[in-house]
């Protein structure tokens, strides 16, 4: 049996693709319970809810929670209820919640760096494949770290990524 040199780079990428894993980031969502529960049950929102089934049914080495307050959670992680957003939020919607805080610019990027900082502790940045499902404020502050990264909602209005979001859940 012939076995490659050590720096026979088709080994290498064999030894990579064994190793790497498949990790899903799912956004919060800006509805959640009013008290204190899980990560996975405290957000809401239907685009959250389906994330978490489509990823739930392709059975990922992990699944987390990218936050606006608490940057990566586990699934199990108990929190109570917070108004945090990266999501550009139109002056008209400020007003109707006077006690949400949406991030700065500034804000933005050093939560990026803050969560990349907590990702780089379960994964390998270089080699994990990442399925993110989030919008572009939560993609854009972390996706220069990330090496191999699949966006199946990049590009797609709100009304889209539902939709996406339905096709891919529940196939």
């Amino acid at each position: 049996m012939h076995t490659p040199p050590a720096g026979d780079e088709s080994n290498k990428a064999q030894r990579i693709n064994i190793m790497s894993k498949t990790i899903v980031l799912i956004a919060c969502s800006s509805t959640k319970l009013t008290t204190k529960a899980k990560a996975q049950n405290i957000y809401t929102g239907t685009a959250f809810k389906l994330s978490l089934v489509y990823a739930k049914r392709i059975n990922p080495d992990a699944i987390y929670i990218i936050s606006a307050l608490h940057h990566l959670l586990e699934l199990d992680n108990e929190i109570s209820p917070y108004n945090v957003t990266l999501s550009n939020i139109s002056r008209s919607k400020r007003n109707e919640k006077p006690d949400l805080i949406v991030l700065s610019l500034n804000e933005k990027m050093l939560w990026g760096k803050i969560t990349i900082e907590q990702i780089s502790k379960i994964a390998d940045l270089e080699n994990d494949k990442f399925i993110i499902l989030a919008g572009k404020e939560y993609v854009k502050p972390i996706s220069k770290y990330i090496n191999n990264m699949i966006e199946p909602l990049s590009g797609l209005s709100q009304g889209h990524r539902l939709a996406k979001l339905k096709e891919l859940a529940y196939g």
